[in-house]
């Protein structure tokens, strides 16, 4: 058993990560970063739960890009085939589940 403090966890580099569970083959990481992502399409479904800073989520479908502004507790769902990067605003904590080894 253990307990996270997200707020107290950084990383060398933009998108370090704290391997936290792997459940089924579903990984639970804390990512820190203060740079964007790359454009991704992920294997599986991702839950991506902001936990400390603010995220701007860009997505991409046949309509076009968005970009949707995610504060701390918001919580973005991403289903299998989405094309979306992140993009956070200063440094942020990020806790993402989805499928083991999906980039």
């Amino acid at each position: 058993m253990r307990i996270i403090d997200p707020k107290n966890f950084s990383g060398a580099q933009s998108w370090d990560a704290l391997d936290i569970a792997n459940i089924d083959g579903a990984t639970v990481r804390l990512h820190w970063t203060r740079d964007p992502y790359i454009w991704h399409v992920n294997d599986g479904e991702e839950v991506f739960v902001v936990l400390d800073g603010e995220v701007d989520m860009h997505c991409r479908d046949e309509a076009g890009e968005k970009i949707h502004r995610l504060r701390t507790g918001d919580i973005f769902h991403a289903s299998t085939g989405d094309e979306h990067v992140a993009h956070p605003q200063g440094e942020a904590r990020i806790l993402v589940i989805e499928q083991a080894g999906s980039i």
